[in-house]
């Protein structure tokens, strides 16, 4: 890479991991900047995945606040992460690009649509529950099998994973948005980081372009979450829907 590249990685790395610690969808912003440096589209997923991996860590720390007693939910959710993760980990690996990306577009408006109406739906949700008992703190088989396939399509291909995870959450667990958002801070960070671990081994990736996302992200994903945590339920889902928008639109184009 040259200077200028490199400044650019650095950049994108930055902004991405600000970007995953508030929304998700910040591999929208490394991805098109590492093939712009002539990287092959795979060796540049891979190489992003494994860069993101501090900011992932970093953005959970940041949201520590917010994780307090979540642990038993993060616990089981993040058992369905690490599986997911790796499910998807492996299809990039052993699957042709366009077998799996014909459906991201798709993923990604179901999401757009879920978190538009979340509060709406949720409201729904509760009161059907309700009628037939408590509303479970983990949010139930649903919310564990619909999480783990969110994993499966994070492992492959990050962009708005964090929007598919807030979308189901807030469909099925009386929490914050905030809370939420702290959960799933946690589970990208396993996702990516399982996801690492198996390319690290199996996958071609280019180190300098790692080195450069992964100091980016981990200051961005501190950023991202002192920032994040300040902003009101209503402006934290406008941002994910405004983020989710430019994501769904970037994957239809692309």
């Amino acid at each position: 890479m040259t200077p200028w590249e490199m400044t650019a990685v650095l950049a994108a790395g930055t902004g991405a991991g600000a970007v995953n610690a508030v929304v998700g969808s910040g591999t929208l912003i490394t991805f098109p900047v590492l093939l712009a440096t002539g990287l092959p589209p795979v060796t540049a997923t891979v190489s992003n995945g494994l860069g993101l991996v501090p900011g992932s860590i970093t953005a959970a720390v940041g949201y520590r606040e917010e994780l307090r007693g979540q642990g038993r939910r993060v616990l089981l959710l993040g058992i369905g992460a690490v599986l997911g993760g790796l499910v998807g980990a492996v299809l990039l690996l052993t699957l042709p690009a366009s077998a799996f990306e014909r459906i991201v577009p798709v993923l990604v408006g179901l999401a757009l649509v879920l978190v538009a109406c979340q509060p709406w739906i949720a409201k729904r949700v509760r009161r059907r529950l309700a009628s037939s008992g408590p509303v479970r703190r983990d949010g139930g088989p649903l919310l564990f099998a619909g999480l783990t396939l969110a994993s499966v399509y994070g492992g492959y291909f990050s962009a708005a994973q964090g929007i598919i995870y807030v979308s189901l959450m807030g469909m099925l667990l009386d929490e914050t948005l905030q809370r939420l958002n702290a959960v799933k801070n946690v589970l990208a960070a396993v996702v990516n980081t399982v996801a690492a671990l198996l390319f690290l081994f199996f996958a071609h990736f280019d180190w300098t372009a790692v080195v450069l996302i992964a100091a980016g992200s981990a200051l961005g994903g501190l950023i991202g979450a002192r920032t994040g945590r300040r902003f009101s339920p209503a402006v934290l889902r406008a941002l994910i829907v405004s983020v989710g928008t430019v994501a769904l639109v970037h994957l239809v184009l692309r």
